[in-house]
């Protein structure tokens, strides 16, 4: 095998691995403790974000341990697409010290909060591992 072959073929197993994502359980339950669906939240005033998760660990963002990963709260938007990293913005928020709760203030309206587990890269696992999505409204 020549050079470029060998390298292609380095490129297209290095691909597959990152498009594979970290393993997950396969029990893994990640869920919103608080607030529940539906919740009405008052305006002007930061709110508590529980996260719950079973069956799996939490471990802090570049610490690669089987069976673990961080938090990454979701506000407003859809879950990443399998063996992409999880963007960090006002949409994206990132807990890689391991978190497992924030304080969180949004504007008036409505709202949809979900949890995603990415592991120590930031991306979801394989299966990704996901809370349900809950919709709250800021008055």
């Amino acid at each position: 095998m020549n050079r470029a072959t060998a390298a292609l073929a380095f490129l297209l197993i290095s691909n597959l691995a990152v498009a594979a994502g970290t393993p997950a359980p396969a029990d893994a339950y990640l869920y919103i403790g608080w607030p529940n669906n539906g919740e009405v939240i008052a305006a002007g005033k930061p709110f508590r974000v529980w996260f719950g998760l079973r069956d799996m660990g939490v471990a802090p963002a570049n610490v690669k341990y089987p069976n673990t990963g961080h938090h990454h709260l979701l506000i407003d938007t859809e879950l990443t697409p399998p063996g992409q990293e999880i963007p960090s913005d006002r949409n994206h928020l990132h807990f890689g010290a391991g978190e497992t709760e924030t304080m969180l203030e949004l504007p008036p309206g409505r709202h949809t909060l979900q949890l995603l587990m990415g592991d120590e890269n930031h991306r979801p696992h394989d299966p990704p591992v996901f809370s349900r999505k809950i919709t709250i409204t800021v008055r």
